[in-house]
């Protein structure tokens, strides 16, 4: 257990952030909540203004700040690697001049040397760019974070709702290794203040590794109780792939396709330094699936 600190979380009305915040306040943390809109803000912590594409905004909420959490993204444009460069890089400067002594950033897995999706590849080049003016970076590489209201997760829920059986592409056979949103908390939260974690990249994950196909499968068995046809195909581009999410679910095509493009790298924790820093077991798919239903 950290002593207490200031803490700052981006995206605090997001997926993660806001599971996060209330998560710090009970490990004992002085807690910013970083939002475009603090007049609207009604979680926990101190509503703070700030938007890290707009750099001038940044010096206020960063004042004073121990540890700065990063958790925004900008996969809902086509020009995400772009605008995700400049906001982190933006970012790792203002935490610089405030004295910020560490950031730590939900990144993706996947190994630096597989060719990487333009979506994985963008993580990589934040990490970087997040601690290119000094402050140490404690990196979290994730694939899949299961819970209530993520993008993933959505599409995963919504599919098997909408669809009595369904067609995937011969890339849907790829293994990753999905997270409980609880998990992802726990360890972003057991990583501040670390000094042991500065400068370091971790992987988590849960304790299955898994295809599409059968997280699928799963998630179908514990939502509806019932198993899932699945046919797979050899041609479906992730073009296709995206207009046809989009068609069954409300996740945009674009926010989609930037995810469907990572789906051909297989991502498995390789690494379990992670679970010596923040002991505890995680969750399985199965059950990561059953909170996920029951906040849905």
């Amino acid at each position: 257990m950290s002593e207490p600190l200031t803490v700052l979380v981006t995206g605090a009305t997001g997926f993660i952030g806001s599971r996060l915040v209330p998560a710090l306040i009970e490990a004992g943390h002085t807690v910013r909540a970083m939002t475009r809109h603090p007049d609207t803000y009604d979680g926990p912590g101190e509503p703070v203004a700030g938007d890290v594409s707009d750099p001038g905004t940044l010096a206020a909420p960063l004042d004073g700040v121990d540890v700065a959490i990063y958790l925004v993204h900008s996969l809902d444009d086509d020009d995400f690697e772009s605008k995700d460069a400049d906001a982190a890089r933006a970012f790792g400067l203002a935490a610089a001049a405030s004295g910020t002594r560490q950031i730590v950033y939900l990144g993706g897995l996947g190994k630096d040397d597989d060719v990487l999706s333009p979506h994985l590849r963008s993580r990589r080049e934040v990490e970087r760019l997040l601690g290119e003016s000094g402050v140490p970076v404690t990196v979290l590489r994730a694939a899949i974070v299961v819970g209530a209201g993520g993008i993933s997760w959505e599409m995963t829920r919504q599919l098997v709702k909408n669809l009595p059986a369904m067609v995937v592409p011969k890339w849907a056979g790829t293994r990753t290794q999905p997270i409980a949103l609880d998990d992802v908390v726990r360890y972003l939260a057991g990583v501040v203040g670390r000094e042991e974690a500065f400068g370091n990249a971790y992987e988590i994950g849960g304790p299955d590794q898994l295809s599409y196909v059968e997280m699928l499968q799963q998630a179908a068995e514990v939502i509806q109780g019932r198993q899932l046809p699945i046919m797979t195909v050899p041609v479906l581009t992730p073009k296709l792939s995206s207009y046809w999410i989009s068609f069954v679910t409300n996740v945009d095509a674009t926010t989609g396709r930037n995810l469907i493009d990572s789906m051909g790298t297989e991502v498995i924790v390789t690494d379990h330094a992670i679970r010596d820093l923040v002991p505890g077991e995680p969750l399985s798919y199965r059950e990561a699936v059953r909170r996920a239903v029951a906040e849905s």
